[in-house]
């Protein structure tokens, strides 16, 4: 089959990226407006974006009316109505359901903390709280938004941040930075409503050597 995104609904060409998309990482973004207002949302559409400068960045669409999600409307600028900060937490097993309570449509200034028992911790740098619990939280600062379809239901938008302090519990990392990632114990999205976790695991070395070698 041949496709035509232009051709397609917005929920048509969202079905073909979270369904191929496979699996994605999971950004639990805690983030606060001017007033201290605490806001707390998983996004899928997540990735790092580099090491120098160290960045990362998250997209949180637009809501079903067009207007901002809370996210996005406190990772602006100050000049803009926002804090110009935010915090990605990443989504272990063991916090998954409430994770996922997080994606509830609240109104305005009901936070998903309250909501869902989850629980705000003090950031080192940045005034947005991490989420307790979670294993590992890079505290950002924002370095640029693209809005790509401003007003549009469900138009997308980039936000990328600069990580300027990280949070690892102590005993999942080692004197090279190395993550542990059988301790992290991470989930990731798939497509609809399913989830995958990262507990099956491989090593394969890059270029010549994975052909030579193969998977262990």
């Amino acid at each position: 089959m041949e496709i035509n995104p232009a051709e397609l609904s917005g929920t048509e060409r969202y079905k073909l990226l979270i369904g191929g998309i496979l699996p994605r990482p999971i950004a639990v973004v805690s983030s606060q407006d001017p007033a201290g207002q605490l806001n707390l949302a998983p996004f899928s559409f997540f990735n790092g974006v580099g090491s120098d400068p160290m960045t990362l960045l998250f997209c949180p669409a637009n809501r079903p009316d067009g207007s901002e999600k809370d996210s996005l409307l406190n990772a602006s600028s100050p000049d803009q109505g926002g804090t110009g900060e935010f915090v990605v937490n990443v989504a272990p097993d063991s916090l998954i359901e409430q994770i996922a309570g997080a994606a509830e449509p609240l109104e305005h200034g009901q936070s998903e903390f309250d909501f869902t028992g989850l629980v705000p911790a003090s950031s080192q740098v940045v005034a947005a709280p991490r989420l307790a619990g979670s294993p590992l939280s890079y505290e950002c600062r924002t370095r640029q938004i693209l809005r790509l379809n401003p007003g549009a239901p469900g138009g997308a938008n980039i936000v990328i941040g600069d990580v300027v302090h990280v949070f690892v519990e102590d005993e999942l990392i080692d004197d090279r930075y190395r993550l542990d990632a059988a301790g992290l114990d991470l989930v990731g999205r798939m497509g609809g409503h399913a989830y995958a976790r990262t507990r099956d695991c491989f090593e394969l070395k890059a270029g010549k050597s994975a052909l030579e070698e193969g998977r262990r």
